[in-house]
């Protein structure tokens, strides 16, 4: 434009033809029939203003009412005078009621319906995602960490108890009591620490759809055969052959554990770390819109809009951007996981523009020192 503009400037003015000059601009006394579409808008748009000040209780003046009913009286033959009046007394209105518009106040009670309908769709299709993945990934996690626990646990014991006893059949001192005692408690130990990692194994297995093979489900049905495999024998007649039979089940059940480790850490780290942000980021944009439509309806200052979809677009790649991130550091140690703020960034996008501008500010200040050099 700034280039076009004196080229177009230039350029002699097209002729309009007689019937497309505005009537005001014709001759005062104008018939109705030839009434413009402007002038009727305009005076629509006065008059919805004035009835809601009149509603709401906000004194206008005297003037400015007399200046629309005028204009209204005289709408079948007017003037130039009587426009200029109603785009003077329209003018004063709209900048009293302001943020209420004429346009807001024309919003039918069914657009806003219709609009806050879709949004809660969107919002219910989300959660119906959103809350069992992310109800799965944090029971998950939580089962997860306690199998890497539990199994550097059983990992330590099966080390000590090997170290102390030794293999089985093999000819040993006999330990003094205090030492009996301490390695009789340690094997109890590591037999809890199995049957711990077996037992949170299958629960994290539910989680991954049975995505791998439970060794001992020929078993599960067997409570006897179970109690052989997972309990100690009753009287520990032989420490050594005890923990070396209790060590091969636990290798089992830690191959399973582990291989059930690395299916969740595959499927459901994809799945935070690419979706769940965005997805996040989604819904939050669906709670901001919504609790906007409340706010505008209470203070009739709703006006349809096709903005909305860009923000949705804005809130997806915001959360998809915010999914690369591990925590968020907010001062004295403080940090948010990347799922709220993928919210957050739904709700108030500012957030993340703000975000990415410090970033490239403390980047820009980190290379400006090199590069003066």
């Amino acid at each position: 434009m700034g280039v076009m503009g004196p080229v177009l400037a230039a350029l002699p003015a097209p002729a309009v033809p007689a019937r497309e000059i505005p009537p005001v601009l014709v001759h005062a006394g104008t018939p109705t029939g030839t009434t413009p579409l402007w002038y009727n808008e305009a005076l629509a748009d006065a008059e919805r203003l004035l009835k809601y000040s009149s509603e709401t209780g906000v004194e206008v003046e005297a003037e400015v009412r007399d200046q629309v009913l005028v204009a209204r009286s005289s709408a079948s033959v007017w003037n130039e005078k009587t426009a200029a009046s109603l785009l003077s007394a329209l003018a004063k209105l709209a900048a009293k009621l302001k943020p209420v518009t004429a346009l807001s106040l024309e919003a039918r009670v069914q657009d806003v319906q219709a609009a806050v309908r879709n949004y809660w769709i969107v919002a219910l299709c989300l959660a119906v995602f959103i809350f069992p993945m992310s109800l799965a990934s944090f029971v998950g996690t939580a089962i997860s960490n306690s199998i890497h626990t539990d199994i550097a646990t059983a990992n330590d014991l099966a080390v000590k108890l090997r170290a102390q006893l030794g293999p089985p059949g093999m000819a040993q001192q006999p330990p003094s009591a205090i030492d009996a005692s301490n390695e009789i408690t340690e094997l109890q130990q590591f037999a809890i620490s199995v049957r711990a990692i077996d037992a949170r194994s299958r629960q994290l297995n539910v989680l991954v759809l049975h995505a791998e093979r439970d060794p001992f489900a020929g078993v599960r049905r067997d409570p006897k055969r179970l109690h052989e495999i997972f309990q100690l024998p009753s009287g520990l007649p032989d420490l050594a052959k005890a923990a070396n039979d209790l060590t091969m089940t636990y290798q089992d059940v830690r191959y399973f554990g582990q291989s059930l480790l690395d299916d969740f850490s595959f499927y459901y780290g994809a799945v935070t770390v690419c979706l769940l942000p965005a997805l996040y980021a989604l819904l939050g944009t669906c709670a901001y819109l919504l609790r906007t439509f409340e706010q505008q309806m209470a203070t009739r200052t709703f006006i349809p809009s096709g903005a909305d979809s860009a923000r949705f677009l804005i809130a997806a790649i915001g959360g998809a951007v915010v999914g690369l991130f591990n925590n968020f550091t907010i001062g004295q140690g403080a940090s948010i996981p990347p799922l709220a703020i993928a919210f957050l960034v739904g709700y108030a996008v500012d957030v993340f523009f703000a975000f990415l501008e410090g970033l490239l500010n403390a980047f820009t200040k980190k290379m400006a020192p090199a590069s003066g050099q």
